[in-house]
């Protein structure tokens, strides 16, 4: 059987399964949970994964709301992604309801092809997107070794043939000194609060001398107890953005030496904790993405010029973690008006609207079709292997800047996660 007629009837059964789609979509998006507290969605996935009589490993990877399940036969071997975090206060104003089940569509469509599907899935529920870097977390437990290519697609206000993105990791920094009587006895005492405005302001001079397509922004969480009491405490948050991972683990040595001197400045000490893995730019296979292009467009989408986009316009995703090991894709599909932009409630109500529905059944169909390109195709999946293959040894470089080990605890109650999505 011909790629065309697989396509056809993938389609068609994921417009037979359009009302279980739409339902669990619905059902997450009114069930909103933050990164890593997902049990409803990952329970709602995996029982219908289950439903469809496919094995799943639930808690897969170390991680209570991450599974994992793998059919077909063959060499060639597809992943499909789904997220499903929501933001804290704002629910689904990212659309990971549509990813969610646009995924999980893709996946039971092409599980239904049987014996006709030409290659193998493993289709992942991937959850802290928004906060934790799941992804990266599963990456180091071998959840995307061996694959072709890996594929999802995120939910915006125009459809784009990726995602514009920036490497990011997140950063606290806190200063312990000695308190004193502000006005008695200022001698006796050590100001973190100073040695946090002064690494500040020497951020603020560093931003004088870096690209301009890199970023660093912060705030005080912490800067005393009273103005009579020299601050024997003083903690602060930062966000450091590049274009790719080996930019931002350079700008990254640049912000730590800001905050070493405002410890020496004061003669405070520093506690300096990045979050556990820096969300990596996507690294896009251009193939594979022309092949989703062409999928939705058969079905109607129309997508946005990329060199239309405005200067900064882009985020940030862990799926970019995925792309530097393993050829990769991450469109996005219109699912709200263009001046709705995400992380914004008015989004989460269109990514529960008829609109986004039909970025559900879109979106799955245009995933399935693509994945069996992939499948189907040795050409396209060398293609991808060879281009990716040019710049693997900085990709390998930029994975393992980003990883930081023990990291991200923060310090007291204040975990750190990175910013996906941001």
């Amino acid at each position: 059987m011909n790629s065309s007629d697989l396509k056809k009837q993938a389609c068609d059964a994921i417009d037979a399964m359009a009302e279980k789609l739409i339902t669990a979509s619905h059902d997450i998006h009114a069930n909103p949970e933050v990164a890593f507290e997902e049990k409803f969605a990952h329970g709602l996935l995996t029982d219908h994964v289950e439903a469809e009589g496919l094995s799943v490993e639930r808690h897969a990877c170390g991680l209570e709301t991450a599974f994992i399940s793998e059919f077909g036969e063959g060499d060639a071997l597809v992943g499909i992604l789904s997220e499903y975090d929501a933001l804290p206060g704002i629910g689904h104003a990212c659309g990971h309801n549509i990813i969610a089940t646009a995924g999980l569509g893709a996946s039971m469509a092409l599980a239904k092809l049987g014996a006709k599907l030409p290659g193998r899935v493993r289709y992942l529920g991937t959850p802290a997107e928004e906060r934790g870097n799941g992804k990266e977390l599963m990456a180091r437990q071998g959840a995307f070794d061996n694959l072709d290519a890996a594929m999802m697609v995120h939910p915006a206000g125009v459809d784009l043939i990726t995602m514009p993105s920036l490497a990011v990791n997140e950063v606290r920094v806190t200063y312990t000194g000695r308190s004193a009587h502000a006005s008695a006895m200022p001698h006796a005492g050590l100001n973190a609060l100073d040695a946090l405005v002064t690494a500040y302001q020497s951020i603020a001079q560093l931003r004088q001398h870096i690209r301009s397509n890199e970023r660093i922004h912060g705030i005080v969480n912490e800067g005393g107890l009273a103005p009579n009491i020299v601050p024997d405490r003083a903690v602060g948050t930062f966000y450091v953005r590049a274009p790719d991972g080996l930019s931002l683990a350079d700008l990254k040595q640049r912000v730590k030496n800001c905050f070493e001197a405002g410890a020496l400045a004061a003669g405070c000490e520093v506690k300096i904790d990045w979050a556990v893995g820096d969300y990596l730019e996507i690294k896009d296979s251009w193939e594979i993405a022309a092949r989703y292009q062409q999928n939705a467009e058969n079905l109607g989408r129309r997508f946005y010029p990329l060199d239309n986009m405005p200067l900064g316009s882009g985020g940030s995703t862990d799926m970019g973690n995925v792309s530097h090991r393993v050829p990769s894709i991450h469109p996005m599909i219109s699912c709200a008006p263009p001046n709705v932009v995400i992380h914004n409630p008015e989004f989460a109500k269109w990514a529960g609207s008829e609109k986004g529905d039909l970025a559900v059944l879109d979106g799955a169909k245009s995933l399935a079709m693509t994945a069996i390109d992939v499948l189907s195709d040795a050409d396209l999946r060398q293609k991808a292997h060879e281009n990716f293959a040019k710049t693997a040894s900085l990709s390998a470089q930029a994975v393992d800047a980003a990883w930081h080990g023990e990291g991200g605890h923060g310090d007291g109650d204040a975990a750190l996660g990175g910013c996906g999505c941001c």
